[in-house]
């Protein structure tokens, strides 16, 4: 399995945040994780990196491959967030996996992440998951170079 790019962790839970980076770190999936606790910092952080306003040098950005977003948050939740992630440039979006991870298994959500051609996991976030997406959207390109 290759190494991704990056993965993004977006949640207002910190244990829950923790406990997601620390199962990346074992499975060794990627070097690069960051997390956010609400849609807000999220997006600022994608807006900037989609519009390559941000220093080279720092190793705290990349381009994501794989987002897990939480759906209720204070400050902008990750329906919010979706919306404005939709206007991002396209090329930029093409190449990232959203996941919506989260505890709700209400229709009305689910659907809603389908709008999005988002992923719906609940939570809590196993390796089997990952591996799952991991397989799903990124092994056809690793058979193809």
């Amino acid at each position: 399995m290759r190494k991704l790019s990056g993965i993004l962790l977006i949640d207002d839970d910190d244990t829950t945040n923790f406990l997601n980076q620390r199962l990346l770190e074992r499975m060794q999936v990627t070097d690069n994780v960051r997390t956010f606790v609400n849609g807000k910092q999220a997006f600022d952080y994608l807006y900037n990196v989609s519009n390559n306003n941000y220093e080279h040098t720092d190793q705290n950005y990349f381009q994501p491959e794989i987002i897990f977003l939480d759906i209720n948050m204070p400050v902008m939740d990750g329906f919010e967030m979706l919306d404005l992630y939709e206007r991002l440039d396209e090329d930029f979006r093409k190449s990232i996996v959203l996941a919506v991870l989260t505890t709700s298994t209400h229709p009305q959500d689910t659907e809603a992440a389908k709008k999005y051609s988002a992923e719906y996991l609940t939570k809590p976030l196993t390796s089997d998951k990952v591996k799952g997406l991991i397989d799903k959207h990124f092994s056809v390109q690793q058979e193809n170079q």
